[in-house]
C-alpha cells in the first residue's frame, strides 16, 4: 500500500510540475506575439496612418527616413535604382538633403545624374528628387525618373536643328540662285544655267518636305486601319519602276526573285504581306532607291523574297542587296537615325534627305515587323525586312476564332447566316491561304 501511495504521489507532482511548465511556456508564446517586431516598429508603428498605402501606389520611387537616417520604407522601385542598399539611402546628395530638411523642415527638390547599377556604360541615370518632412521625426523622399523625359527631349532638340539645317541650305541656295539670275539678265545661257540649278534646288526641297510629311504620318497614324493582302510581287515591281531611270543611267542591273511559292498540290502562288499598300511600297522603294544611289556603275542590285517559319506565324522576308561601297561598323549602328548619312556628300549629290531609312524603319515596327542591315566596307550592304505574311494573321484569327466559338449557337436565329457571311467575305478563296480580307492586327512594335 505504501509504495503504491508512493507511486501516486509521485504522479501527482509530475503531472502538476507538466501543467505548471506548459501554462508558463503558453504565456511566454503570448508576450512573445505581442511584441513589437523590427518591421511594425519602422513601419505600422511609425508610419502615419494611410501613408503606406499612399506609398505603394505612388509612381515615383518613395524612400521614408526615420530620425537616425535608417530606412522605415521604401518602394519596389527605389530598391530597382539602387537608392537603398543595407537598409541605408545610398545616394549621399539625397541623404544631406534629408538632413537638411529634417532640421529646418523645407521642402528641397534636386536633379540628380547617377551612376547606372550593373552596367559598365558610361551613361548615366537622371532623377529628380524632392524631400520634404513628414510628421514630426520622419522625411519622406520621392524621386522620380527623368531619364527617358530627357532622351525624348534630345531627339526632338536634335531633329528640330536637324530640319533647321537642311531647310536653310536650299532656301539659302534657291535665294543667291535668284539673285545671280537677276544680275546675269542679260546673259541668256548664265541664266539658263542658274535656272536649271534652283529647280534642282527646288526639288530637293520639294523632296525633303515631302519625306517629313510622310514621316509624321507614319509615325502618327495607324496603317493597319487601311491594311489589306499586298502581293509582295507587286511591292517588288513597283520598287524596280520608281528607281528605273537611276539604275539604266548607271548601267545597273535590278534583278529579283522569290515572289512567289509553291502550293502542296503543285503549281505556285504569289506571296502576300499584310498591311497598308502605300507605306509598304515606300518602304520598299527606299531601300531600292539607296541601293542604286549607293553603287557604283555597271554593278547589280538584287531583291530577294522568301517565307520563313517563326513562333507567331510565318513571316515574309524581303531583301535588298547591293555591290556598293558599304557601311561602316560604327555607322550600322546609326542608319536608321534621322538625318543621318553615311555619306554626307554622296548623299547630298543624289538629291537624299537622310529620312529614306528612319520612315523604312517606322513603317516595319508599325506593321509588326523588324528591319536589320548587314554591311561590309568595299563589298556592299544588305537591307532585311520582315513582315507577318497575310495568310499567316488570317490562320491565327480562324484559330483565336475556334479557341472562343461562335457568339451564336446553333439554333439561335441568325447563326447559320452570320457562319455564311464569316465564310464567304472574310476567306473568299480558301483554296489561295495567302490572299486573306482583314484578319485580326499583328502586334505593333515599340519605336526607339
Amino acid at each position: 500500500m505504501n509504495l503504491d501511495a508512493a507511486v501516486a504521489a509521485a504522479a501527482a507532482i509530475a503531472g502538476v510540475c507538466t501543467g505548471v511548465i506548459a501554462m508558463l511556456a503558453f504565456r511566454w508564446s503570448e508576450r512573445d506575439q505581442a511584441r513589437p517586431t523590427r518591421s511594425s516598429l519602422h513601419t505600422d508603428a511609425v508610419l502615419p496612418p494611410g501613408v503606406d498605402t499612399v506609398l505603394s501606389v505612388l509612381r515615383s520611387s518613395a524612400v521614408v527616413l526615420d530620425e537616425a537616417d535608417a530606412v522605415v520604407k521604401a518602394s519596389s522601385a527605389a530598391y530597382a535604382l539602387g537608392l537603398v542598399r543595407g537598409g541605408k539611402l545610398a545616394v549621399e546628395p539625397m541623404l544631406q538633403m534629408a538632413r537638411d530638411t529634417r532640421r529646418d523642415g523645407e521642402i528641397r527638390q534636386v536633379e540628380l545624374d547617377l551612376p547606372r547599377r550593373g552596367t559598365g556604360r558610361g551613361d548615366a541615370l537622371a532623377v529628380s528628387a524632392r524631400v520634404a518632412p513628414l510628421g514630426s521625426r520622419l522625411v519622406l523622399l520621392l524621386v522620380e525618373d527623368l531619364t527617358e523625359a530627357r532622351r525624348i527631349e534630345a531627339v526632338r532638340r536634335d531633329f528640330v536643328a536637324n530640319v533647321s539645317h537642311e531647310l536653310k541650305t536650299p532656301v539659302g541656295a534657291l535665294s543667291l540662285l535668284s539673285e545671280a539670275v537677276m544680275d546675269a539678265s542679260q546673259d541668256p545661257e548664265a541664266v539658263t544655267r542658274f535656272a536649271g540649278r534652283m529647280q534642282i534646288e527646288a526639288t530637293r526641297l520639294t523632296n525633303l518636305v515631302q519625306e517629313l510629311i510622310d514621316l509624321s504620318r507614319v509615325q502618327n497614324d495607324d496603317p493597319l486601319e487601311d491594311a489589306e493582302p499586298v502581293p509582295v510581287g507587286e511591292l517588288v515591281a513597283e520598287a524596280i519602276d520608281r528607281c528605273r531611270h537611276q539604275a539604266g543611267t548607271k548601267q545597273i542591273t535590278i534583278a529579283a526573285g522569290g515572289t512567289s511559292h509553291r502550293l502542296p498540290g503543285g503549281g505556285t502562288a504569289d506571296l502576300h504581306v499584310w498591311g497598308n499598300r502605300g507605306q509598304l511600297a515606300a518602304a520598299l522603294g527606299n531601300l531600292v532607291e539607296n541601293a542604286v544611289n549607293y553603287s557604283p556603275a555597271r554593278t547589280r542590285v538584287g531583291i530577294a523574297a522568301r517565307r520563313v517559319a517563326a513562333p507567331g506565324g510565318d513571316l515574309i522576308e524581303l531583301a535588298v542587296t547591293d555591290q556598293g561601297i558599304g557601311i561602316s561598323e560604327k555607322d550600322r549602328e546609326r542608319v536608321f537615325e534621322r538625318f543621318y548619312r553615311v555619306d554626307p556628300a554622296r548623299s547630298r549629290a543624289t538629291g537624299g534627305t537622310g529620312l529614306g531609312l528612319s520612315i523604312v524603319k517606322h513603317v516595319v515596327a508599325s506593321h509588326g515587323g523588324e528591319v536589320s542591315v548587314w554591311s561590309a566596307e568595299g563589298q556592299g550592304s544588305t537591307f532585311t525586312l520582315r513582315l507577318p505574311e497575310a495568310g499567316a494573321v488570317r490562320d491565327r484569327e480562324r484559330d483565336q476564332r475556334e479557341r472562343n466559338g461562335p457568339l451564336l449557337g446553333p439554333g439561335d436565329p441568325g447563326a447559320d447566316e452570320a457562319e455564311g457571311e464569316l465564310d464567304d467575305e472574310a476567306y473568299p478563296d480558301p483554296a489561295l491561304p495567302t490572299s486573306p480580307t482583314p484578319p485580326a492586327r499583328p502586334t505593333r512594335q515599340a519605336l526607339p
